[in-house]
């Protein structure tokens, strides 16, 4: 089971690997691009729990805020994923997110009340001297990397908070009310910034790439993300997650061309990165072989 977890885990992150490709090619801003992604995804997971699976939606008014509070952070993940892509590219907005484990080997300790694992602080050490490399070899996008490491510290914010939720109450129901909930505090926004009134800038081609950006891309793999809980730990999560730059990078080489070529440092450095996250998921591998 674990092995086929791991598999399922892989699929997912190819699949949001891919969502940077989509968000390259949506040429409307990050503001539209998140508020209606936010807001078809619901409505994908709503007609899924209730019509397909025909399961409850009810939870406590203690999970609900629980679950707004995750849905906001997750919204500013993705607002801050989405306009690093367009102030800079996919490779700089990707390469960001391996931060996620340095933020996450400090935060779950703290919430999941374990100890802190020093081998994970040294590898985020590691991954933020990359990271300060690319920013010193790509100075041009330094706005990007700006919005990238906070992606990734709204990203892990959500993935470890998602833990806690796990088992208090249905995969779906978190993942619809943190999506939904997210939608609604961008649309309270919006309404008090006036930036309601541009939501209609966006063309039907646009339109049918966040269709498919929130369905397949967005709604089954959160789904899927949740359910993996009960096999992996968060940690393990965006561990892998990690990968998600791999998968990005060479799709985006490949089909962007030039506007996707880096220096040569650019791509030693996100090597360093990956190879420091591989050696690690295998320390911790092996340490949990032998516990068993």
């Amino acid at each position: 089971m674990h092995k086929l977890a791991l598999f399922r885990l892989h699929l997912i992150v190819f699949l949001w690997g891919f969502t940077a490709i989509l968000g390259k090619l949506i040429h409307a801003n990050a503001e539209i691009l998140v508020f209606y992604r936010m807001l078809f995804a619901a409505v994908f997971l709503y007609i899924y729990i209730r019509i397909f699976k025909k399961e409850s939606i009810k939870v406590s008014k203690k999970i609900f805020f629980q679950l707004a509070a995750i849905g906001f952070s997750m919204a500013l993940h993705w607002y801050c994923f989405f306009y690093s892509i367009k102030i800079s590219n996919v490779s700089i907005a990707l390469s960001c997110l391996s931060l996620s484990t340095l933020f996450a080997s400090i935060m779950e300790p703290i919430i999941f009340k374990r100890k802190i694992d020093i081998s994970e602080v040294i590898m985020g050490v590691v991954i933020v001297a990359c990271i300060l490399l690319i920013f010193k070899t790509e100075f041009r996008f330094k706005e990007g990397i700006f919005y990238g490491v906070f992606c990734a510290i709204f990203g892990t914010v959500f993935s470890v908070f998602n833990g806690k939720m796990f088992g208090k109450t249905s995969s779906g129901n978190i993942i619809f009310y943190e999506i939904f909930s997210g939608w609604s505090i961008l649309m309270i926004i919006y309404l008090f910034t006036g930036q309601i009134f541009h939501m209609n800038e966006i063309s039907y081609r646009d339109i049918a790439l966040i269709c498919l950006l929130a369905s397949v891309f967005t709604a089954f793999p959160m789904l899927e993300s949740v359910n993996l809980m009960k096999y992996i730990s968060p940690f393990t999560l965006i561990l892998t997650v990690n990968l998600e730059p791999v998968y990005g990078i060479i799709l985006a080489f490949f089909i962007f061309g030039e506007s996707e070529h880096m220096s040569p440092v650019f791509y030693v450095a996100s090597g360093v990165m990956i190879l420091a996250i591989i050696t690690n998921g295998l320390i911790k591998a092996k340490k949990q072989k032998t516990l068993n």
